[in-house]
């Protein structure tokens, strides 16, 4: 297993570089200045500004600058919030952002995989069919869609639920904003489950299993669920990205203070820095979150771990 993970970490150190210099390289060539939109200033005082934060000097020195400060830890300050720096903005909305797209997961894998394997078991049946076809509904249903809309119907008209806020993460304000983040990809779950466990089921060694009276739950633990969970735990990669990038449009439906809504502030406000912080925590966890994956699979299926020159 140890080796598996030096691979992987190995891999993931050149592709965060790359990630990191394309980032700083396309937000400084988008056009506009960070101080655009502030108040009206003398030429004198824009150059005293872009002298302050490094912004007259070249930019291969800019660049050199910022790779310097990261390495320090450094992420540099708010160019717009200037009473902070990037790294406590980024402290601030983390925790919001982390424990709605943690909670988004558990709602996909915790709906998902046990509707997919319902379905898998009484395929054919109108249960069945009338779950294939909710998934497949939502699966194309992108969230700039289905927030508004489940806003309106649960908590305007219905009011179940809270529609905006977040009240230092109480369950009433994130479950709504959870559930609408999860809805595509709890869709692709079920479908992956379902595919996969009905493939597993017409299996023989799972025929000869319930042949021999061995009790259907020991038969789904111990035969159908670990070969069922391997396309499941290779979706989670692709999933932590799309969660990542649509957690932005559900944190401005919903007003949840997360770094969402401050990666969309920075980048209309060419907030350098601040964007440049986000990309850099976003980039960490996706990478980070593979190569969980990547164990998780190795775990399922042991073959994974042997090079492929020694199989």
């Amino acid at each position: 297993m140890l080796p598996l993970i030096v691979r992987r970490v190995a891999s993931a150190i050149p592709t965060f570089i790359v990630i990191v210099t394309a980032a700083f390289f396309l937000m400084r060539s988008a056009p506009g200045s960070p101080f655009d939109l502030a108040t009206p200033m003398t030429p004198e005082a824009r150059a005293h500004l872009e002298r302050a934060y490094g912004l007259d000097q070249p930019l291969w020195r800019q660049y050199q600058r910022y790779v310097s400060g990261l390495l320090r830890g450094d992420l540099g300050p708010s160019l717009r919030s200037r009473a902070f720096t990037v790294a406590e903005l980024i402290r601030t909305g983390l925790p919001v952002s982390a424990q709605l797209g943690l909670m988004a997961l558990v709602l996909v894998i915790g709906i998902g995989a046990p509707l997919g394997l319902w379905g898998a078991l009484g395929r054919a049946s109108w249960c069945d069919k009338f779950v294939s076809a909710g998934a497949a509904f939502v699966v194309v249903l992108p969230t700039f869609v289905s927030g508004p809309v489940l806003g309106l119907v649960l908590g305007v008209y219905l009011g179940w639920l809270p529609v905006t806020g977040w009240n230092h993460g109480e369950l009433r304000y994130t479950l709504l904003p959870a559930f609408c983040l999860a809805l595509p990809y709890l869709g692709v779950v079920l479908r992956l489950v379902r595919t996969r466990a009905a493939e597993v089921l017409d299996t023989s060694y799972v025929r000869t299993a319930v042949a021999k009276g061995l009790p259907m739950t020991a038969v789904l633990y111990r035969h159908v669920l670990p070969p069922t969970l391997i396309p499941v735990a290779n979706f989670l990669g692709p999933a932590m990205a799309g969660l990542v990038v649509e957690s932005v449009v559900i944190e401005q439906v919903f007003a949840v203070p997360g770094i969402g809504s401050y990666f969309v502030d920075g980048a209309l406000n060419r907030d350098y820095p601040l964007v440049m912080g986000i990309v850099i925590v976003y980039a960490a966890i996706l990478l980070t979150m593979n190569i969980v994956v990547d164990v998780l699979c190795a775990i399922l299926d042991p073959r994974i771990r042997i090079p492929s020159g020694q199989m």
